[in-house]
Order: structure tokens, then C-alpha cells, then sequence
């Protein structure tokens, strides 16, 4: 067995990691780069083998930065299968379109306002070619074993993370690997808990959030403040939000302040049409997460569903009091972009940030504190409350990630850290070396290691 890490190696995106076993080469996660400039033209270069070579594809979730590079891949040539749980195709089904769609339209407005270096811009791929990429996904239940030839297998076990996540459990000959993927929390509002393993010859875990712990305090009361104050001084409350699984838990919360009548009874707006989407496939599998059918449409309820652009411009003619739920969640593409240009410079509103930014990502920018931010060639002045909630993370830190490690029953022979910066995976290597004496590796970009 031989493993290339393509991506996600000292980084947070592009998960990416190339299997070979005798004559089968297997491709673990097809994520996009996202963030600073020299890790998103990654995307741009040519792809480590010819795709054509490449027998399958396992996912081990839906999110953009674990499946995005899919239409790309199939575009350049891949022609297997791509394996992953019923929920992930649902969702990718949804992602993936709407990926291709935003980079035709972001190299459309760039060729239109000439603020791209490249004439013209040009889309990584389009909407077609996500279309396209759907026909080879071929769907499998978790605990179904898969088989690429007698002694070379894999499961999909649910991690918790989002609808649909999954370890991926390979078995070849005597021995096994282990993809972590996102690994979830046992205390999420909606996701059930990960998936006890107990054996791993190998093991891949993420890192995410490896150098830190969550905030104790209970994400309601973040909202209820925020929105509360905001209200108060007659300020709209923008959240851009992960579409997947993000906006679906900060509905949940603010459906349980609604109930409580602890904040204002002002207008709630879910302003994704993937995030619509994702609302309406959490009621689809039920037995995937913690809401009773009735208390799922209750949630989903909550806000009002904005579908079209234009219904999506006339919120930014409203003057009184608002919340406003918007992909992306790190602020680099899609609708919330435009409320940004519209709110970020008023001292009355909120930008509420609700998940991982990485690393020179927009969001990351205005987090950190940056006073003017760059949307579409423009500048504004950010002058809005910014807000960063980080007890709500679907991802573990790192006490919870030791957590769930310390169910194996014995140490593997060598755990990859992988999803996450140098400083995170670095932080996260040493506490496992002390807390569990594991052999622990963080590979670089491209590295190759034989097992």
C-alpha cells in the first residue's frame, strides 16, 4: 500500500489522498483549495496523475473543500465510480452544481469589471461540467462493504460532522486504514455523535481545530446577544453560514430563542438556495441526527426561504431590524457576499461569523480585524460588530479529538495528521505523542509514504 497526500497536508482544504494497492489506485476525498492565493492556484495545476488512471473515488463528506475538485476531475478524465453514503450524493448533488455555477458567474463579473489579471477570467469548471460529474457517483449504506478486489475492501462508518459524513475504514490483506474526514462532536445540537472504531493499522486524523479548545459557552446565548443588541439600535444581524450544516444548527438555535421569546420577534431570511436545499434533505434522513420529524419542520420553519437573486436584492432595501442567513460561511463566494458590501460599514449592524475561516480567506480577514475588506474590486470600511462564535463548530477540538482516539484498543502504527495548518497539526501531533505515546507524522504537500 502506497499514499500521496494531494492536499489538505499542513493546510485546512483540499483533501485529497491517492491509495495504491497492487494494481489499484483509489482516490480518497476530491476537495478545492480554498484560502490564500499560492494554496487556491493549486486548483489550477495539472492534476498529479492522469485522472483516467484512477479506479474509484471514496468521499468522506459533501463539503466543498472535501468534493469540489470533482467536476474538475471528471472533466480532465476520470471515468470510475465515486463512492460515498446516500445523504453526501444528496447533498453533493446541490454543492456541486452550485459550485460550478458561482465560478462562471465570478469569472463572468470579473471579465465584466476587468478587476481579473487574466483576460479573460475563466471558470475552474461549470455548472455542466458539474451536472456531468454527478452520472458516475454511485451511493452505498454506511456498514456496506465494498469490495476493489478480494482482499481490498472499504465501509463507511457515520463521523458525526454533517449529514451524511463518514470514516472511511479500508481493509487490504491483514491490515487497515483510517480517513477521519471532518470529525464531529458528541454535544452537537442535531448530529448525532462519531462512530466509536477501535482498530486502525493506519490512521488519517484532521486537525482543524488541534491547537484549541471551544468556548464552553452555550452558542444560544452568543446569538441571543447579538441579536438582541443589534436589534436594539435598529441594526440588521448578517451570518454568513456554511449552507451545509452550519445554517441548519444557527436556525435551530435561533428557533430555541424564538420559542423562549428571548429575542425580538423580528424577520429570520435563509438566503441559500443550497442552504434551502440542505434544510429540506435534513428532513429526508431523520435517522441521522437528533430532531423528531415534527421539531426538524419546526427548525426549517424558522426563517423565510429566499430562492430567487432578486428576492435576495430587496433584502438589502430593508431598513428595520433583520437576520440574515447567507452562504458562504468564510465569505469567499455566493449571496452573502453582496450583504456584506451592503452592511459591513454600518456601525449599527452585526456580521456574526459562525465556523472555521481559514487562513486568508475573507472571513478569516475580517475576523482577525482588518478595517477595510475587498468584495468584488471594491473596498469598504468595516464598521459593523463583528461577532466569531466558535463554540458552535461542527468540527472537534482537541480534546475531543483525543477523545474519540482513545477508543482504540491499541496505538496505531503511524497516525498522518492531515486538515489543518502547520500550527494546529503541530499542536495536536505533540498532545497525542504525550497523552497517548503514538507514532505521529504530519506530512507536506505531495509527500509519499510507503505502508
Amino acid at each position: 500500500m502506497k499514499i500521496t497526500f494531494l492536499g489538505a497536508a499542513q493546510t485546512v482544504t483540499g483533501s485529497k489522498y491517492l491509495l495504491e494497492y497492487n494494481d489499484k489506485k483509489i482516490l480518497i476525498d476530491c476537495g478545492l483549495f480554498q484560502g490564500q492565493k499560492e494554496i487556491r492556484n493549486r486548483n489550477w495545476e495539472e492534476f498529479f496523475i492522469d485522472p483516467s488512471k484512477i479506479d474509484a473515488l471514496v468521499l468522506t463528506h459533501a463539503h466543498i473543500d472535501h468534493s469540489g475538485y470533482i467536476p474538475l476531475l471528471v472533466k480532465k478524465g476520470f471515468k470510475g465510480k465515486i463512492f460515498c453514503s446516500n445523504a453526501t450524493f444528496n447533498l453533493c448533488q446541490i454543492l456541486l452544481l452550485d459550485s460550478g455555477f458561482l465560478q462562471e458567474e465570478d469569472a463572468a463579473r470579473a471579465n465584466r469589471h476587468q478587476y481579473s489579471k487574466h483576460q479573460p477570467a475563466l471558470p475552474l469548471y461549470t455548472k455542466d461540467d458539474a451536472e456531468k460529474s454527478l452520472e458516475y457517483f454511485a451511493p452505498i449504506e454506511f456498514d456496506e462493504k465494498h469490495f476493489f478486489s478480494d482482499d481490498f475492501y472499504f465501509t463507511l462508518n457515520p463521523s458525526g460532522h454533517i449529514l451524511g459524513a463518514a470514516f472511511i475504514n479500508i481493509f487490504y490483506g491483514k491490515e487497515n486504514i483510517v480517513f477521519s474526514g471532518d470529525l464531529g462532536r458528541k454535544s452537537d445540537p442535531i448530529m448525532k455523535a462519531p462512530s466509536i472504531l477501535q482498530h486502525a493499522t493506519y490512521l488519517l486524523i484532521e486537525s482543524t481545530y488541534g491547537d484549541r479548545l471551544h468556548d464552553k459557552i452555550n452558542p444560544t446565548e452568543v446569538i441571543k446577544k447579538a441579536i438582541v443588541k443589534t436589534a436594539a439600535r435598529g441594526g440588521i444581524v448578517v451570518i454568513p453560514a456554511f449552507a451545509v450544516g452550519r445554517a441548519q444548527n444557527i436556525m435551530f438555535y435561533i428557533h430555541q430563542l424564538k420559542q423562549q421569546k428571548a429575542i425580538p420577534d423580528i424577520p429570520v431570511f435563509l438566503d441559500s438556495p443550497m442552504a434551502i436545499n440542505a434544510a429540506e434533505i435534513l428532513y429526508k434522513y431523520t435517522n441521522e441526527h437528533r430532531l423528531e420529524k415534527e421539531l426538524c419542520w419546526q427548525v426549517c420553519d424558522v426563517a423565510r426561504y429566499v430562492r430567487t437573486s432578486d428576492e435576495s436584492k430587496k433584502l438589502n432595501q430593508i431598513k428595520m431590524p433583520i437576520i440574515i442567513i447567507s452562504a458562504s460561511g468564510m465569505a469567499e463566494g455566493g449571496r452573502v457576499l453582496h450583504h456584506l458590501k451592503n452592511y459591513i460599514s454600518d456601525y449599527k449592524n452585526t456580521i456574526l461569523f459562525t465556523g472555521f475561516q481559514a487562513q486568508g480567506t475573507r472571513g478569516d480577514k475580517i475576523v482577525r480585524g482588518d478595517k477595510e475588506i475587498k468584495i468584488h474590486g471594491n473596498i469598504y470600511d468595516v464598521n459593523a460588530e463583528i461577532i466569531n462564535l466558535t463554540s458552535g463548530s461542527a468540527h472537534a477540538d482537541y480534546e475531543e479529538i483525543l477523545d474519540w482516539l482513545s477508543n482504540f484498543k491499541e496505538a496505531p502504527k503511524k497516525t498522518f495528521i492531515t486538515h489543518g495548518s502547520i500550527e494546529s497539526a503541530t499542536s495536536l501531533k505533540e498532545k497525542i505523542e504525550k497523552k497517548l505515546g503514538w507514532s505521529v507524522t504530519i506530512p507536506a504537500h505531495l509527500q509519499v509514504e510507503n505502508l
